[in-house]
């Protein structure tokens, strides 16, 4: 039976160049309604993450989640998603300094900005604003992290940083950390936590 992932393959397929056809088959078999877009595979786990918590079945309504590989994709995708392709609604996040490609792309495509959010420098950066330092700090030692950050707090390169800059910094220094930290973040979210662009995003769906 035809899933939502195998719609996001034939997506991703067709934004590289193939044909068209196949996802928009699979678009009107599955009831697809509204595309998500997102810069990468951590946001889409941050928003995976999120809307678990919230009990929502997001495929189930009708919402692709899609990771474009950078916001310099936004254009393509939504071009082929938005009122010149499949015709659905279009929502994302995206980081402060890459807004203009995300209101670019939406401008040429015809398509609203309602439904995009954006985030103060990123998404990890709002999370750990949201949490507090003590408490990222406190997830990284759990998450079994801990002697990589005492190394990483040793380099020259990051002394004298604020907190904020080096934690946001470590998350990227290993290829899969921001993954997993963007679904465990999210989770040790208490209640009024959680980052406005993220609610917001959840909330438009």
């Amino acid at each position: 039976m035809a899933d939502m992932r195998a719609f996001l393959d034939e997506v991703n397929g067709w934004a590289a160049g193939g044909p068209g056809g196949p996802a928009g088959d699979l678009a009107v078999r599955l009831g697809v309604r509204t595309a998500v877009l997102l810069e990468g595979p951590s946001d889409l786990a941050a928003v995976e993450a999120l809307a678990a918590r919230r009990g929502r079945d997001l495929a189930a309504e009708g919402v692709c989640v899609v990771s474009m590989g950078g916001a310099m994709s936004v254009g393509r995708y939504t071009e082929l998603l938005g009122p010149p392709g499949l015709g659905l609604h279009l929502a994302g996040l995206c980081d402060e300094g890459e807004q203009r490609f995300y209101y670019r792309g939406l401008e040429r495509a015809r398509a609203s900005r309602r439904g995009f959010f954006v985030c103060v420098t990123d998404l990890e950066d709002e999370l750990i604003r949201a949490l507090g330092t003590a408490r990222v700090e406190e997830i990284v030692r759990t998450g079994g992290d801990l002697r990589a950050w005492q190394t990483f707090l040793h380099q020259p390169a990051h002394h004298g940083r604020p907190r904020q800059q080096q934690l946001r910094r470590f998350l990227g220094t290993k290829k899969g950390r921001k993954i997993r930290y963007g679904r465990l973040l999210v989770e040790a979210l208490g209640p009024g936590q959680t980052p406005a662009p993220l609610d917001g995003l959840l909330t438009c769906l």
